[in-house]
């Protein structure tokens, strides 16, 4: 019985029904839960937890393979990450088309869409490049905007109706 469920959740998974992140976070021990606005919560061990915008177009790895995610590699939408440092090894990045966002321990929120990626610190220090440039680094309140281009990023403290904007949507 058990091969065969196997069998149909690697089918439910290659015709989408079951999207990667899900796929990923239940191998790698991680927990996955649903809030009441369709957000998928992952508590992965490590001390890493993603919530992401219902929809969010996704996908966790674990480069090193040590049982906790180190990279999620972001196409659409939001998430919010939370590393603890004090239980994850080594460091994390999002990754999305724009931009990388890397950290040791921390909490951030990441937004892709139209072709930009915005990237908003609530807690700990964020450093954001292109995948070819030169990185800034955010502290809590702090955001960047990277849209295609080589133009310097610009940190700048996001107004509170922004940052709450951007959060609410990832149920904080």
């Amino acid at each position: 019985m058990n091969k065969m469920l196997r069998s149909l959740f690697a089918a439910a998974l290659a015709v989408g029904l079951v999207p990667e992140a899900t796929a990923f976070a239940q191998s790698a021990g991680c927990s996955v839960s649903r809030d009441a606005s369709s957000r998928q919560v992952l508590a992965c061990p490590g001390g890493v937890k993603v919530t992401a915008e219902a929809g969010a177009s996704f996908r966790l790895t674990d480069r090193n393979r040590d049982g906790s995610p180190d990279s999620l590699s972001l196409r659409s939408k939001a998430v919010l990450v939370d590393v603890d440092s004090s239980q994850h090894a080594g460091g994390f990045q999002v990754v999305t088309p724009q931009a990388i966002a890397a950290v040791r321990g921390t909490r951030w929120a990441v937004d892709v869409a139209s072709g930009k990626t915005s990237v908003l610190v609530v807690r700990g220090s964020v450093a954001v490049r292109r995948p070819a440039g030169e990185p800034v680094v955010l502290s809590p309140g702090e955001g960047v905007d990277v849209s295609g281009g080589t133009e310097p990023l610009v940190v700048r403290r996001w107004p509170a109706e922004r940052a709450s904007a951007l959060l609410a949507r990832l149920g904080q």
